[in-house]
């Protein structure tokens, strides 16, 4: 009887402190928060150290060909998204961004397995670091012109941001894919299992 008496107390005593936490502090994994942070920190480091260089190194006018006429480094300065779009709603773009990137904040502190912790911190990465340069870049707070250097072709030209974004999206939608299947393929029946014989 004791013995049960403490150990009721125990766990009323571990559910206090689990609700002290609080829900958001009980979903949090360190080490793959801890990864996506990495990783994130490392994408922001990577873009605006390149786009450092091409702003030391590179020409509006002149491009340098890498692929022939498909790839090549020119630098540009983008107030809109690819291709310029929305070149005119530059703040709004700047606070789309900057919810962005608060949002994928909360999704790293959410990350349940290691992939997705890198997933979501390329994605964090390329954010942020493309927001960086609406926040500090010319013309102004909130109105920068992002740097870019990557000409894909006569197409558009970008930087490493948009790459980091788009390896992040292309990891989420492969983690996606991959545990859809596993889903569907624990709920269906094992038709090799063995069924009873008639006697």
């Amino acid at each position: 009887m004791t013995g049960l008496v403490h150990g009721l107390a125990q766990g009323r005593a571990d559910a206090v402190k689990m609700n002290s936490a609080g829900p958001l502090g009980a979903r949090v994994r360190p080490r793959l928060f801890l990864i996506a942070c990495a990783v994130a920190a490392g994408a922001v480091l990577i873009d605006q150290g390149t786009k450092a260089l091409a702003l030391s190194r590179l020409s509006e006018q002149a491009r340098i060909p890498l692929l022939g006429d498909w790839l090549g480094l020119q630098l540009a300065f983008n107030p809109g998204t690819v291709m310029s779009l929305g070149s005119g709603s530059t703040w709004l773009l700047t606070i789309i961004a900057a919810a962005a990137s608060v949002a994928l904040l909360i999704a790293a502190t959410r990350a349940r397995t290691a992939g997705w912790a890198v997933a979501i911190g390329l994605l964090w990465g390329g954010a942020v670091g493309n927001l960086l340069d609406r926040l500090l870049a010319p013309p102004g707070f909130g109105r920068g012109h992002v740097t870019d250097f990557l000409a894909y072709g006569n197409l558009f030209i970008g930087n490493l941001a948009d790459v980091i974004l788009g390896v992040g999206v292309a990891l989420g939608i492969l983690l996606y894919v991959s545990q859809s299947k596993g889903r569907r393929s624990s709920h269906q029946p094992d038709e090799h299992r063995s069924t009873p014989k008639d006697i």
